[in-house]
């Protein structure tokens, strides 16, 4: 089992850089390529971003722990919060504009879990009324 490395934060917009950051850092230390990297700053943004609107409705309503780990060829990222809980099945799927095949004409924001999807090889919500919500991404190296 991998070292887990944990970065906490206030549940503000300006504070999802730095989660980005970490969580490339990591992976780039991981040995992961750029492109893996881009797709979980990506993915990270994103769920992020779904935390302090959806979680928390607002910022500075909580705060957002992150960690990054390696297990055997996989980055196993953990994104936790205390807010509002949701049924991932029941968030419909948006429709993407044409030239959405590549992630570079992408505008973050938006696209939510499936994008995450796309992105990750991974993506599992866990919600519990005591302990909050945890979102753990996968990306295969």
């Amino acid at each position: 089992m991998g070292v887990k490395h944990v970065l906490t934060v206030p549940g503000r917009y300006e504070e999802i850089q730095k989660i980005c950051q970490f969580m490339a850092d990591g992976a780039a230390e991981c040995g992961l390529d750029q492109t893996a990297v881009f797709h979980i700053e990506l993915a990270c943004d994103e769920a992020c971003t779904n935390v302090i609107e959806h979680a928390y409705g607002g910022e500075d309503q909580g705060k957002i722990e992150v960690s990054w780990e390696m297990q055997d060829s996989a980055f196993i990222i953990n994104i936790h919060d205390n807010g509002r809980s949701f049924n991932p099945d029941a968030v419909p799927v948006p429709t993407l504009p044409p030239d959405a095949a590549d992630p570079e004409n992408v505008k973050v924001g938006g696209l939510g879990i499936h994008f995450m999807r796309q992105l990750m090889d991974d993506v599992t919500f866990t919600f519990d009324d005591k302990t909050g919500n945890t979102l753990t991404l996968v990306k295969k190296k």
